[in-house]
């Protein structure tokens, strides 16, 4: 079955190159869904939710501004939904970036960037790793990084992007440091044979090779199971998963 993709971007001539970086990145068929405005991208969303409610988009690449609005509304309304939503945009300062982080992107794309570029940070999605274009990467560094160099400590991320968040703390010499919430949802067995792989250091697409299935399904059992574990990070869910006994 085709990986189903909606592109939002007003722009043609930057919609046609958005579909080839999509058809590039990933070996999987694609079947992509395109729209020019935010009433389009709702109506289509809305119409593949009434004839597929099972089968919906698992990859969206939206534009932040657009004719009938911006698309960070669009993010928030999509929070909570399995899809994995990628800004591409041409804004790199602060009052974009992290509103989009803040509505619930999973990654920020500079549609400036080369082709090539482009495509290699898609493909970052396959490792399960956040798509984020070299300028956003670094501004998010240069954001985080201590005041006083000084400083050795670690480097706290709290942006609440989730890929590049930690409630752990890494420093060298010592172990994970963890707050472990007070109960657990149960893991369903499909969940557990992914935490397994996850643990052993798997790639996405090794462990859907593995199991046989889709890498975004892999993706969707990952994001499940980061929720019941209440972690953001494959480090965590590993140290967890081994002090809890889950695998």
């Amino acid at each position: 079955m085709a990986v189903k993709v909606l592109i939002i971007e007003d722009n043609p001539v930057a919609r046609s190159f958005l579909c080839r970086v999509v058809r590039e990145s990933f070996s999987d068929p694609m079947e992509i869904t395109e729209a020019g405005d935010l009433e389009g991208a709702r109506r289509h969303v809305a119409k593949l939710a009434e004839t597929s409610p099972d089968a919906g988009f698992k990859l969206i690449l939206v534009d932040l501004e657009l004719p009938d609005g911006n698309g960070m509304e669009f993010l928030a309304e999509l929070a909570g939904t399995p899809a994995l939503k990628i800004v591409t945009t041409l804004y790199s300062d602060d009052d974009h970036l992290f509103p989009a982080l803040q509505c619930g992107a999973d990654g920020y794309l500079l549609k400036e960037d080369r082709f090539e570029v482009l495509v290699e940070e898609l493909q970052r999605i396959v490792r399960g790793q956040p798509p984020l274009s070299p300028a956003i990467a670094r501004r998010l560094l240069s954001h985080f990084r201590p005041a006083s160099s000084g400083d050795s400590g670690p480097m706290a991320l709290n942006s609440g992007f989730g890929a590049l968040s930690s409630s752990a703390t890494f420093s060298a010499g010592r172990s994970v440091v963890l707050d472990p919430p007070p109960e657990w949802e149960r893991l369903t067995p499909r969940e557990s044979e992914v935490l397994t792989y996850l643990s052993k250091g798997f790639t996405i697409k090794e462990i859907a090779n593995l199991m046989g299935i889709k890498w975004f399904t892999v993706n969707d059992h990952i994001k499940s199971i980061y929720k019941k574990l209440n972690v953001s990070s494959r480090a965590e869910a590993a140290v967890l998963a081994s002090k809890q006994g889950l695998v």
